[in-house]
């Protein structure tokens, strides 16, 4: 891009956009000190089947596995890796019980965000004494010769839990009950996604105050952004988030609920198909968005698509990003500025028949935002797909 165009880009300020808060990171409690995100388990249909797509698709190594070869008698595991992420997915063996009964209930979903900490059971203690409902009180899970894992868990939106994890003195494969996969089969390549970014909550209407309470009253979190409706709307439809996150910066969690508007939007999309508040979407970080996308597409990944006015537009808009424009249009990436830097995001059609859960990709070169220059045209492109599927 030209100097002069550089100078044109205007960033999004809070009057424009979003109220941000500067000091969200200094005012987030450390009652509560969390390392990170230790993995998301996903509940679903067939974990097999779940595994090979993950692999297959989005690159990720098969590394351990539970279920009736290893003595586990009512459900099948696999832990999938690649670099700093790790997902889990759990599927039942029975018709009966709470397993069975979630997947039957939601389709394939995220069951927990679990958190990487020093001291599994002060993490319960502070979180239920502050008001969170127990799900796992303290445990130690006996390893033999690879240790103790520590683990307990808490209740959030919906059927999501946090569990506590403290893998300190375990040095094995994920759990106790798990066996490492020797020889999985070749996974996807080319891909670069290193962490877990931010996971988004959606719940019900008149429901996000009180989960941002939650987070901040049980965790210890701070609001770091607040959207509102007049910010993430169409002529259709709009809805209303807030972005909380703890100290350090390693958690974020919007949480959005739908607003009035003249039609359904997504989050209601979500809300009646997922039939609880759930997890709509994990992102996930990279720092090769283009080739990742690239690879996604060849492999089979289905993305949201933008008009070529929305890419027009874009180089006054944030100026020069890294990656031509034509190539942004060509993979369907968005860009966004802020007084940080920018960022490169894109977000994949829901990942099973239900609409519910999907993925966002996102490279972060110093903006610390969600897109907010990209919310309108997103949720057009999302309004489409509403349309296509009959729900708008």
């Amino acid at each position: 891009m030209t100097e002069t165009v550089q100078r044109s880009v205007v960033a999004p300020s809070a009057a424009a956009g979003a109220l941000v808060n500067p000091n969200a990171y200094a005012e987030a409690g450390d009652f509560l000190p969390l390392d990170g995100i230790d993995h998301i388990e996903f509940w679903v249909g067939n974990a097999r089947q779940a595994a090979a797509y993950f692999r297959a698709l989005w690159g990720f190594t098969p590394v351990a596995f539970a279920g009736l070869e290893t003595g586990v008698r009512d459900r099948a595991s696999y832990v999938m890796v690649q670099n700093g992420i790790r997902l889990v997915l759990t599927a039942p063996l029975t018709p009966d019980g709470p397993l069975a009964d979630h997947v039957r209930l939601h389709g394939d979903g995220v069951h927990d965000i679990a958190f990487s900490v020093r001291d599994v059971a002060t993490s319960y203690q502070e979180t239920t004494a502050r008001g969170a409902v127990g799900a796992l009180p303290p445990t130690e899970l006996d390893g033999g010769p690879d240790g103790v894992l520590r683990q307990s868990s808490v209740r959030t939106y919906g059927d999501v839990i946090h569990s506590f994890v403290d893998r300190s003195d375990y040095h094995g494969m994920f759990a106790p009950g798990y066996r490492r996969i020797r020889k999985p089969a070749a996974h996807a390549e080319g891909l670069s996604l290193i962490e877990v970014d931010h996971c988004v909550g959606n719940v019900e209407l008149g429901e996000m105050d009180r989960f941002v309470a939650f987070y901040r009253d049980v965790f210890g979190f701070s609001q770091l952004i607040h959207y509102d409706d007049k910010v993430i709307h169409t002529e259709y439809s709009a809805l209303m988030s807030k972005v909380m996150t703890n100290g350090n910066g390693r958690i974020k969690f919007p949480i959005n609920e739908p607003a009035t508007g003249r039609k359904k939007s997504q989050i209601q999309e979500f809300l009646d198909w997922y039939r609880a508040p759930g997890t709509q979407h994990v992102a996930l970080r990279t720092e090769q968005i283009v080739e990742t996308v690239r690879r996604l597409r060849e492999n089979g990944a289905e993305f949201l698509g933008m008009p070529h006015e929305y890419y027009r537009e874009l180089p006054e808009r944030v100026g020069d990003v890294g990656v031509p424009v034509e190539t942004l249009e060509e993979l369907g990436i968005e860009a966004d500025r802020d007084e940080e830097g920018y960022l490169l995001q894109i977000f994949t059609r829901p990942i099973q028949d239900r609409p519910t859960f999907f993925f966002e990709i996102i490279e972060r070169h110093g903006s610390r935002g969600f897109g907010v220059g990209n919310f309108r045209a997103l949720f057009e492109a999302l309004e489409r797909e509403q349309a296509r599927r009959g729900n708008l």
